[in-house]
């Protein structure tokens, strides 16, 4: 890879600040100081530093996010603000992409990464993701519509949703809190299902995507990598439903 693109790639400015900060001498390859940005290096391979800060290449960036409300869940939009303007520049300039999408008035988890070939794996329909919600629902909500839900909601357009696993937290005369795990991902999926047995949503929230589960420690807007373990338990994950569809 040439020098001047991998540090435009990990944050160090765009390919004209870059060749500047080379021509200065601030880059290291190997021991000696590289001035040329069309110099090729193996980040695998090759020590290169930049001024006293060693540098870590990789070729992916895996983010969880707590989606705040009001933000849209694109790389860019030009009538509001998106995901991708809430990354500090390091991240951003990995180019990443929302794993899905969070309706703007939802908030949670959301996980993003410039790894097209894992986005697939988890958004494909034939690998049934579950996706877990905590949702503030207008009136009471009743034992009864447990098994409805296992059995799938006919929508509004009469589309009939796969099953979905409903768990009733607190039932209110006013309102109620529940958790609902989903396999799909349709458009307002989880407020048009309840709206079809007569409860609005009046808060949604995503919990869990897969075996990934939101950190609570994350205030709405903030980031963070995911954690070696998280990356495990995705990998696993992705083999385990890639061989249960190649199965079916």
């Amino acid at each position: 890879m040439r020098l001047d693109k991998l540090l435009a790639n990990i944050g160090y400015g765009s390919r004209k600040e870059v060749k500047k900060l080379l021509k200065e001498g601030f880059v290291q390859v190997n021991g000696e100081t590289v001035t040329d940005g069309k110099t090729h290096v193996d980040p695998e391979k090759d020590e290169i530093y930049f001024g006293e800060e060693k540098i870590i290449y990789r070729p992916f960036i895996y983010l969880m996010m707590n989606k705040p409300k009001g933000v849209l869940s694109a790389t860019e939009d030009p009538g509001g603000e998106t995901v991708i303007d809430l990354l500090e520049e390091a991240e951003a300039a990995y180019r990443p992409h929302p794993v899905g999408r969070l309706d703007k008035d939802t908030v949670g988890l959301l996980l993003l990464t410039n790894d097209g070939k894992l986005t697939h794996q988890l958004l494909s329909p034939k690998k049934r993701t579950p996706k877990t919600y905590y949702a503030i629902v207008e009136g009471t909500v009743t034992e009864d519509l447990v098994p409805k839900f296992k059995r799938g909601i006919r929508l509004d357009d009469g589309y009939q949703t796969m099953p979905a696993e409903l768990k009733i937290l607190r039932s209110g005369e006013d309102f109620s809190e529940v958790e609902l795990t989903i396999f799909e991902g349709k458009f307002h999926q989880v407020k048009r299902m309840f709206l079809a047995v007569n409860h609005r949503v009046r808060y949604l929230k995503r919990l869990a995507v897969g075996p990934i589960v939101l950190d609570e420690r994350l205030r709405e807007g903030e980031y963070r990598h995911l954690t070696e373990e998280e990356m495990g338990l995705l990998k696993e994950y992705v083999q385990k439903q890639k061989k249960i569809a190649d199965s079916d």
